[in-house]
């Protein structure tokens, strides 16, 4: 097949670059060194950047070339097309031309109008299903969702990357020398000497339902017996954060105006997990292993003494300026198909309000426990992905109790599987792709035999005499 450079079409990104430093085209012009009438075809898309253009704006004006990359276009493209979904637009006939052109022109300002959907989401949900769920379960706070989804956001738009954290985390990693075997003993031995904290690890049936608790009367952390190895010393970490570094955590909380207390607590616990994964894999160190391992997660597991979740996660945060690791996306998932947790360095742009695709390989890994399955997939939109999937298991369960097996997936875009261990094997010239969609509601491919539910943008063709290899049949206008 042959190989094709993408062209890069950025012209509004560099339009509000330059109505930003408040210039005139001529100007920008000027010193950038090139004409006046090419910044003029680029800024409408009407010529592709060039490479040498693109240099010398990151070197003039001191910006990052993936500013250029399209990333806050991309998403705010998918957060407009699922929410231009909705049934109350439909009338409204807009194309996914003119959605695109509005991404491209003002990324920010489809962000407030995804903010106010979800208000609206928000309010709906709770008029239609509140008298239930009180009813049920004798009163439950649906608002609590909503803060998941606002520390989401807050950490997919700083890239879940926090160089202050990571920071620190390198330097504490530094002082105690926790590439040492004793780490679980280091840092219990630091709890102890500087905050007189003694570690105990309880019997499960003490503590039935819990796996870390600070008992802040009698000065002791209880760890739950439960937890692997890797598990009792990310807990450790995580309470020296919360004890060392808590001024720090709250200073990036308060970063943001966070609407709910709820948020509030989730995203400083959320900081203080970001940063015992940093303590125990120091970003510098970390990156360089992960590069000449080729991101193989369990020869790192190994090396690290942490989890292939563990792993996989910190792997989505080596987003350094002039230091960054392969841009990954993460999710876990069960065996629901309910999505706890995701984050994404790249591109790809997870449903806001739905599930995941049922063609990923991520969903095929709870019948192969334990192995690593890979695969190459693809969007709507034709962006191409490198994925890898495992299950893990979060807590060892008691015999004769359900086994608490969540999938973890890893990705991609299709451009850096080369430098991915997973990648052997796979022809990444032919691109032989699997085709998925966000989720069944958003995804217009026809004659999909694993749908589920008719896409929200299409009309339904009902034929009493046939029937299709999927349930459900729908217009292409």
């Amino acid at each position: 097949m042959e190989n094709v450079t993408k062209k890069i079409f950025a012209g509004p990104r560099i339009r509000r670059l330059r109505r930003e430093r408040g210039l005139s085209q001529s100007q920008m012009s000027s010193e950038l060194g090139f004409s006046t009438s090419y910044l003029n075809l680029v800024e409408r898309n009407q010529r592709p950047v060039s490479a040498q253009f693109l240099l010398r704006l990151a070197e003039v004006y001191d910006v990052e070339l993936a500013a250029f990359a399209g990333t806050d276009e991309a998403r705010a493209f998918a957060d407009l097309n699922e929410i231009m979904a909705d049934p109350m637009f439909k009338s409204l006939g807009i194309s996914r031309g003119e959605l695109q052109d509005m991404a491209d022109s003002a990324p920010r300002a489809i962000e407030a109008f995804s903010l106010l959907y979800k208000s609206f989401q928000q309010a709906k949900t709770n008029a239609t299903e509140l008298s239930s769920q009180f009813a049920e379960r004798g009163g439950v706070d649906l608002d609590a969702v909503f803060p998941v989804d606002e520390v989401r956001d807050f950490i997919h738009d700083r890239k879940n990357y926090f160089a202050e954290l990571d920071e620190a985390a390198e330097s504490m990693h530094t002082e105690l020398a926790l590439e040492r075997e004793d780490a679980f003993m280091v840092l219990s031995g630091r709890l102890d000497e500087e905050h007189s904290i003694r570690v105990r690890i309880m019997p499960h049936d003490v503590m039935p339902e819990t796996l870390r608790h600070f008992d802040l009367h009698r000065r002791q952390l209880l760890i739950s017996e439960m937890l692997d190895a890797s598990a009792r010393i990310f807990q450790l970490a995580v309470q020296l954060a919360q004890l060392e570094f808590k001024p720090m955590i709250q200073r990036i909380a308060d970063s943001h105006a966070f609407q709910t207390e709820e948020a509030r607590r989730l995203v400083r616990i959320s900081l203080a997990n970001y940063f015992a994964g940093a303590l125990l894999m120091p970003y510098g160190r970390f990156l360089k292993d992960a590069k000449d391992l080729k991101y193989d997660i369990e020869h790192l597991g190994r090396r690290y003494r942490t989890s292939f979740e563990q792993v996989s996660h910190r792997l989505t945060t080596l987003q350094r300026p002039g230091e960054r690791g392969v841009p990954f996306f993460f999710i876990r998932v069960d065996k629901a198909g309910n999505i706890s947790k995701r984050f994404s360095a790249g591109r790809f742009h997870f449903s806001r309000f739905g599930g995941t695709c049922p063609l990923w390989q991520v969903h095929d890994t709870f019948a192969t426990p334990g192995r690593i399955m890979t695969q190459i997939i693809q969007m709507p939109d034709s962006t191409t992905y490198f994925s890898i999937a495992r299950t893990v298991r979060r807590v060892g369960a008691l015999y004769g109790e359900p086994d608490q097996q969540l999938a973890i997936g890893l990705g991609c875009d299709i451009a850096f599987a080369r430098e991915l261990v997973y990648a052997k094997g796979h022809d990444l010239e032919s691109l032989d792709a699997t085709p998925v969609g966000p989720n069944c509601r958003l995804c217009e491919r026809p004659a999909c035999p694993q749908r589920a539910n008719p896409p929200l943008t299409r009309n339904l063709v009902l034929d009493e005499r046939s029937r299709g290899i999927s349930a459900y049949r729908f217009s292409q206008e």
